[in-house]
């Protein structure tokens, strides 16, 4: 399995979005409170995550996602950023690239597990 760049800079704490994983089933009954389930025991995390790159890192997170996990495809090996845990993670979504000049803001949809 592919690993995320190490010459890529730690993310931003500003931008950083985490949602733990829905996984109950709710059913709604005629009276009464709806009646709720756990239908499963695992699923993947979704984390919204920012960057400050400068341009050569940017291509190099470009590359990362098109050629290695093949347009976000695949699962990659990386490091959470809220529990520093590694874990296996896969782009939800292409980077969003903002350029500023030579440096820029890259924001990242990601799915952990």
């Amino acid at each position: 399995m592919a690993a995320w760049p190490e010459t890529l800079p730690l993310p931003l704490q500003d931008g950083y979005k985490e949602s733990p994983p829905n996984t109950t089933l709710r059913t709604a009954m005629d009276a009464g409170p709806d009646k709720v389930r756990r239908r499963y025991t695992a699923k993947p995390r979704n984390i919204t995550i920012k960057y400050h790159m400068t341009k050569a890192q940017i291509e190099t997170l470009d590359t990362f996602y098109v050629t290695t996990t093949l347009s976000g495809s695949l699962w990659f090996d990386w490091t959470h950023p809220r529990t520093g845990n590694a874990c296996s993670a896969r782009f939800l979504s292409e980077p969003d690239y903002s350029s500023i000049d030579q440096n820029g803001e890259v924001s990242c949809a990601m799915e952990v597990i």
